[in-house]
């Protein structure tokens, strides 16, 4: 499988991922902060919650979620206490000081604030302080006294268990933005996840698809000990909110950057849009793009001895098989019967129009582009098994040896239940994101003379080595390459980096 050069490598700091290092003198400060100023301030943090409680949930009593309502007097009054207690929350929380730069700008100006980077749920601050609209999963509206807040601000539910979800969030983030700014302003989090605030991942589309003018707000936490990052790999929630707690203050800037209304061209493409929005936000944190999303992390998160290494070009072929929704549609069952389909074809090379058969989908320039994905010898042919190996490493990519086990039903011989050598790399190849596997640590496992191994004993032999896939094989870029001297490898027999 080779990368298109237009998309960079998944080098660099995982976004998904924050490590979290306490020093000696930290871990004492935190140890006295616990006994101390930590119970107080979650007492308080607590009673101000409640307190708000019975004010949002009054002023929600009667009013539709689908229809602007004129704002009674007595609503604006429960409005103003809001604000108050919840930036007393946020005062006893050690958000003593929010700066705040530039000009929010009215909703008829701009119906729709994005906000990036999101990295916590301290990110809740500039909600409270505006009571702008947010779009939510509707399982948010359930969490006790916080579910009433958030039904308070009117947010856009998002209906995970209904398919067609996804369009009637669009659509009634468009029909918001169109209201002329009688509806107040929805802020969305274009991310769509937390990340470590290293850089910004990809932008979800639908804050842009109305094609109306957007105000930029971007976030900082200039902490010397970042105890506010929580994402998917790392301090868990309640460790965060008692971390952070336990800080004497802790700082935030929300920046409101000037309105940026797209062009004719932006318009009519969303994607476009999103992404100039992205690279100016972007420039204004001084983060560098990362090329990642959601769909994702799993895959920037795999581990085991078969984690992917590089997965630079799975993301591509994520992406793209995500554009053509196959992704979503792919479970165990259909992995199963395209590697059976793949197994009867006996290696035989499929060109584009087979391929697209094989899919039961017309031929577009995104399935070109997958097909070309795994033409290793550029002639428009491909070894159907490869990709459905890539498939199943992207759609699960936690379960690596499901996939490996997969790959060999496709190769092995009928008789023996083996495969050859050079099959076994190519596999390990498109699973690990790598280039130029050699398999001479494994010589011991693979049968004598033959150059054949079961699946059996390959899984066997992995299973004596939790990092199997760096201690035990070799290829193109590997970290040993870059290594002084010799390095021992899984059978014991020393091998120098030019071996």
């Amino acid at each position: 499988m080779k990368p298109s050069n237009s998309r960079p490598s998944g080098g660099g700091k995982n976004p998904f991922v924050h490590e979290l290092k306490l020093t000696m003198t930290e871990k004492i400060k935190i140890g006295l902060m616990s006994v101390t100023v930590f119970p107080v301030r979650l007492l308080l943090v607590s009673f101000l919650m409640l307190l708000a409680w019975p004010f949002a949930f009054t002023a929600s009593l009667g009013r539709s979620e689908f229809a602007i309502e004129p704002q009674s007097w007595w609503r604006r009054f429960i409005d103003l206490c809001l604000r108050a207690i919840m930036r007393a929350m946020w005062f006893c929380g050690g958000f003593h000081w929010i700066k705040v730069k530039g000009q929010r700008v009215e909703p008829s100006e701009a119906p729709i604030l994005t906000v990036a980077p999101h990295s916590s749920y301290f990110d809740a601050i500039p909600v409270t302080m505006t009571m702008c609209s947010i779009v939510t999963k509707l399982e948010s509206r359930s969490i006790p006294v916080w579910g009433t807040l958030i039904s308070y601000i009117r947010p856009v539910f998002v209906f995970r268990s209904d398919q067609d979800s996804r369009r009637k969030t669009v659509e009634e983030i468009r029909r918001r933005a169109c209201s002329g700014g009688k509806w107040p302003q929805i802020m969305i989090f274009p991310e769509g996840t937390c990340t470590n605030r290293s850089g910004l991942i990809l932008f979800k589309a639908g804050a842009f698809i109305p094609g109306l003018p957007v105000q930029p707000v971007i976030l900082r936490y200039p902490n010397k000990l970042d105890t506010i990052t929580w994402t998917w790999k790392g301090p868990g929630a309640f460790h965060i909110l008692w971390l952070t707690l336990c800080q004497p203050h802790n700082s935030i800037e929300i920046e409101y950057l000037p309105v940026y209304s797209p062009s004719n061209e932006e318009k009519e493409n969303p994607a476009l849009f999103a992404s100039n929005v992205r690279k100016l936000m972007a420039k204004a944190l001084d983060l560098p793009l990362k090329d990642l999303s959601f769909d994702d992390i799993e895959i920037s998160l795999s581990h085991g001895p078969l984690g992917i290494y590089d997965y630079s070009s799975l993301l591509e072929f994520n992406q793209l098989i995500c554009r053509l929704g196959l992704r979503a549609a792919t479970t165990d069952r259909v992995l199963e019967e395209q590697a059976r389909r793949a197994r009867k074809l006996q290696g035989d090379k499929l060109g584009l129009e087979d391929f697209a058969q094989f899919l039961s989908l017309p031929v577009t320039d995104t399935l070109k582009e997958v097909h070309s994905f795994f033409d290793e010898h550029r002639d428009g042919q491909i070894d159907v098994r490869r990709y459905v190996i890539a498939l199943s490493t992207v759609r699960r990519p936690t379960k690596s040896m499901e996939t490996l086990k997969l790959a060999f039903k496709m190769y092995e011989s009928e008789e023996s239940g083996e495969i050859l050598e050079e099959e076994l790399a190519g596999i390990l190849e498109i699973m690990l994101g790598v280039k130029e596997v050699q398999l001479s640590s494994v010589s011991l496992t693979l049968g004598p003379d033959t150059g054949k191994i079961t699946y059996d004993d390959l899984l066997h032999y992995i299973q004596q080595y939790p990092h199997f896939a760096l201690d035990c094989l070799h290829f193109k870029d590997h970290p040993q390459d870059f290594c002084a001297g010799r390095s021992q490898s899984c059978n014991g027999q020393s091998r120098s980096k030019d071996d």
